[in-house]
């Protein structure tokens, strides 16, 4: 039950501070992916399942917020988070070298199905453009905030982690 509720209120914080603090610190309109390096850490730090399940939430949360359908964010932050929870076997604390890169590959697979489902079969053919002023400015940040937040995470799963321990 204590992981649940932990998992919600990172999700919700992190929501909150992706729509409010990070839109007003938005360079060239840009805003980094804070609900991608949850849903990307949970999944490496905890496993598949609970990727998923941190995938799924931020997911409806954006697809209820900014979005007309529901369902395609949550699939999409679902998948981040699997993708990621496949490591969880390889992961070590310790480093940060694999974090950093699967931050990084879930911000770019990200933008590219957002890319390719919301922007190509709309006849908007300008990759490039996309690419140059929104995927790669919109990557870099999300791994400068990763390099913050990411230390915070794993501080707060260790916590969780010992707290678990204690109770067996």
């Amino acid at each position: 039950m204590k992981k649940v509720i932990t998992a919600v209120l990172l999700i919700l914080i992190s929501f909150v501070l992706q729509c409010t603090v990070f839109r007003a610190l938005a360079v060239q309109g840009i805003v980094p992916n804070v609900l991608i390096i949850l849903t990307a850490c949970s999944g490496f730090m905890q496993g598949d399942r609970y990727g998923v399940f941190v995938g799924f939430f931020c997911g409806l949360l954006m697809d209820l917020f900014f979005f007309e359908i529901i369902g395609f964010y949550s699939l999409l932050y679902m998948y981040i988070g699997y993708m990621n929870g496949l490591f969880h076997n390889i992961f070590y604390p310790d480093d940060i070298k694999l974090p950093l890169i699967m931050i990084t590959l879930s911000d770019l697979l990200y933008s590219m199905v957002v890319y390719v489902l919301l922007f190509l079969l709309r006849s908007r053919f300008d990759f490039g453009y996309y690419l140059l002023n929104i995927i790669l400015p919109e990557l870099v940040y999300t791994i400068l905030v990763a390099v913050i937040v990411y230390p915070l995470l794993l501080l707060i799963m260790d916590l969780f982690r010992r707290a678990e321990k204690k109770e067996e």
